[in-house]
């Protein structure tokens, strides 16, 4: 590799690395949490706040772990007289604003669990944003009655 293409290499990795800093420094996941399976069923629900702290939007494009096959960014709407679920693309969370998944809006879906989990155990989540970076959570397994 000549010094030119070691030079612009360098370059896009520290930007890759500056873009995933700044983010960490402006977005904030708290209170992360994934309830435990009912009986019989692989598929559960996942919530959090969401805190972007910086001067412009943040949008959480998606949210993977290796406890799930799929997870996706769902929100319950009232339409028609009945509540129903939705699947969103991305959520975008405001400057100076943050954003609650909790049980009757906006959540996580969690399909196909790889074992069946329990209040107590740990499940590592990563979020994606739009701007590419990421960001890694432990969520703790809680009770379905929480």
């Amino acid at each position: 590799m000549n010094k030119r293409s070691l030079t612009a290499a360098l370059s896009f990795f520290s930007a890759l690395v500056f873009s995933a800093s700044a983010l960490s420094a402006t977005v904030q996941l708290t209170d992360v949490k994934v309830r435990e399976l009912l009986p019989g069923r692989m598929m559960t629900a996942g919530y959090l706040t969401l805190e972007n702290t910086g001067k412009e939007a943040v949008v959480l494009t998606g949210v993977t772990s290796p406890a799930f096959a799929e997870i996706e960014l769902h929100e319950h709407v009232h339409q028609d007289g009945m509540m129903k679920m939705q699947q969103l693309q991305q959520v975008e969370v405001a400057a100076g604003q943050r954003v609650t998944f909790q049980p009757g809006g906006l959540h996580l879906m969690m399909f196909d669990a790889k074992s069946a989990l329990k209040a107590g155990d740990k499940v590592s989540l990563s979020f994606q944003f739009s701007d590419g970076s990421s960001a890694q959570q432990q969520a703790d397994v809680v009770a379905v009655t929480q």
